[in-house]
């Protein structure tokens, strides 16, 4: 099997369902990524239900927590990385940017999504299109499709 290293990053904002956290944990963990977790959160990162979702694959997973959203800023600042956020605000499908290899995909709460202010600072704003009349795709399902979009391009290509 080939080995990816790829170095593209998923950014939780504040996740409220440890289940969801758990899932694209285990998936990171599958394709060699990179998790940075943006507390709070709203559940304790080592609830059992994350601990189920993952499976023994978090152990493996290379998760990052940061404190606060400012803190992170201060964190990918230092790194450079253009920051993608997915929203059912945003008017761009996820298939049509070009992605770079050290994108951070950033994802908000499954309850509220990302405040102004964090959508604000995202260089790209993603949506996943949908049929008229449904609100959103869970967050790990999402996070999977938008994901295997930008390893597509850059990573497996």
């Amino acid at each position: 099997m080939q080995e990816i290293r790829p170095n593209i990053r998923i950014a939780l904002y504040q996740p409220d369902i440890p289940g969801n956290t758990g899932t694209i944990l285990r998936l990171a963990a599958c394709l060699g990524l990179g998790v940075d977790i943006i507390e709070p959160a709203g559940f304790d990162i080592s609830d059992r239900n994350l601990k189920r979702a993952g499976m023994d694959y978090i152990a493996a997973a290379a998760l990052t927590r940061h404190v606060s959203w400012d803190r992170f800023e201060e964190w990918r600042a230092t790194t450079g990385r253009r920051l993608v956020l997915a929203s059912t605000k945003a008017a761009l499908p996820y298939t049509k940017i070009t992605y770079r290899g050290d994108d951070i995909l950033l994802f908000g709460r499954e309850s509220a999504g990302v405040p102004d202010h964090v959508h604000e600072k995202a260089e790209e704003r993603i949506i996943i299109p949908m049929v008229a009349g449904q609100r959103s795709i869970n967050v790990a399902m999402s996070a999977a499709m938008i994901t295997g979009e930008a390893l597509r391009q850059t990573a497996w290509s």
